[in-house]
């Protein structure tokens, strides 16, 4: 009938983005593509914690939930994230992948020296942090909308090489997804996107733990121990 699509089925459309995968790759082996196995988009703390961040503002709802069925069909065809920029290409209904360009704000400084001030004591090492593994409260903390570290709508900027002009496409809302994804893979990824020192965090809670400690053994308060010391004795 007029005025309908025509049907296609995830099969076909993924046998499509591979042999767009394919193309790419011969000009470009350097692209980074988002493969999707399964039916979950994030598995990891980092990753769905962003993914649901994008699911719960009004602003997204209508137009985000486009983008998953685009992202499970492996349509994402390369993706790189660098400080507070993310570059894109989507398989699209056309032969050409679209390009797709997204910004993320810095967080602000006064919100960071507050969660660095609220996650005292409560952050054991980077790995522990970057599994996703701290205290409820902490995880409350990172995804409180007002003063929490997940981007709102306002601090995320978006551009899409592809004619619809909708606020948002469904390769933008693959895009943003797909950053969720990435994130399962590499989570040092998203503080590199806010522009954060995920390490600085991990820091400055051991070296308030460490004042606790030397305080709770009748010590003075002092960096007793040398900042190189605690760097070597946490990892970090």
């Amino acid at each position: 009938m007029a005025g309908f699509p025509k049907y296609e089925s995830a099969a076909s459309k993924k046998a499509k983005a591979q042999k767009a995968l394919d193309k790419a790759r011969k000009g470009n082996p350097d692209i980074e593509p988002v493969i999707i196995e399964g039916r979950n988009i994030a598995n990891t703390w980092w990753g769905k914690a962003w993914n649901s961040n994008l699911e719960s503002y009004a602003d997204y709802s209508n137009r985000i939930g486009r983008g998953k069925s685009y992202v499970r069909n492996n349509t994402v065809l390369d993706l790189k994230i660098s400080k507070g920029k993310v570059y894109a290409k989507v398989q699209g209904s056309r032969s050409r992948p679209y390009s797709v360009d997204v910004s993320i704000d810095p967080l602000e400084t006064t919100k960071w020296g507050k969660i660095i001030e609220l996650c005292n004591n409560k952050i054991e090492s980077l790995e522990q942090l970057l599994h996703g593994e701290f205290p409820v409260e902490l995880e409350a903390l990172f995804k409180e909308k007002q003063y929490g570290i997940f981007p709102a709508p306002r601090e995320i900027h978006f551009d899409c090489s592809c004619p619809d002009w909708a606020y948002m496409c469904k390769h933008v809302a693959a895009v943003l997804y797909s950053i969720g994804a990435r994130l399962d893979k590499n989570p040092m990824l998203f503080f590199e996107l806010r522009d954060l020192d995920g390490q600085e965090l991990v820091k400055k809670t051991m070296e308030a733990k460490i004042d606790i400690m030397l305080v709770n053994v009748g010590k003075k308060s002092e960096r007793e121990v040398a900042e190189d010391d605690i760097v070597g004795l946490f990892g970090l």
